[in-house]
């Protein structure tokens, strides 16, 4: 058994050292867990992972991770004493399909945490990937700027506006065809 206490660690010391299972906590420092399992997966590594998290794992707002035929279904688990309202999910890992998102010429690989458009991989933070996975989970609902906050920062963090909006400004330019006139990601004023 070995601990790390920051993201960027944390991945030297599994490329270094042979591993059965990681337990990986989403709020690392230096790199998130959702980029060190990123960064795992792409490196080709089936080691299972367990993500640890504060939020609830079927609020859409934990993704779940895998390899890219989904034999691998990494699972996210709360701490001990979080409200849970559905124990199911702490259930061991299971091994299921990876879920695909399409869209224009965008493919979102859920399982992979990765996008691609056109058939090539479009490079994306762990912050962007959860800010699409939050458009594409809503089902073409209106997002307010306080449920991308909760959604995608967390409940309780203080960002601007200015913020969510300028990370919805970088997320076009990486999926639109034309970012000027938005065909996917449309800002409805209220």
């Amino acid at each position: 058994m070995a601990v790390e206490t920051n993201g960027e660690s944390a991945l030297r010391r599994i490329g270094a050292e042979a591993f059965d299972l990681i337990l990986l906590d989403v709020m690392l420092p230096r790199k998130d867990g959702f980029e060190v399992c990123r960064d795992l997966r792409r490196s080709g590594s089936k080691i299972p992972v367990i993500m640890l998290t504060g939020k609830n794992p079927g609020s859409g707002e934990v993704l779940g991770l895998g390899d890219r035929r989904g034999r691998l279904r990494d699972q996210a688990l709360q701490p001990p004493g979080a409200p849970r309202p559905d124990q199911s999910r702490s259930a061991p890992l299971r091994r299921r399909r990876s879920a695909i998102h399409m869209f224009g010429d965008c493919e979102v690989d859920f399982g992979r945490c990765e996008l691609r458009r056109a058939g090539k991989p479009v490079e994306l933070t762990a912050l962007e990937f959860k800010l699409l996975s939050a458009f594409v989970r809503s089902g073409g609902k209106v997002l307010s700027r306080d449920q991308l906050l909760d959604l995608v920062w967390g409940h309780g963090t203080f960002v601007t506006d200015r913020v969510v909006d300028n990370h919805v400004v970088t997320l076009r330019k990486k999926i639109e065809p034309d970012p000027s006139a938005p065909r996917y990601i449309v800002s409805v004023r209220a």
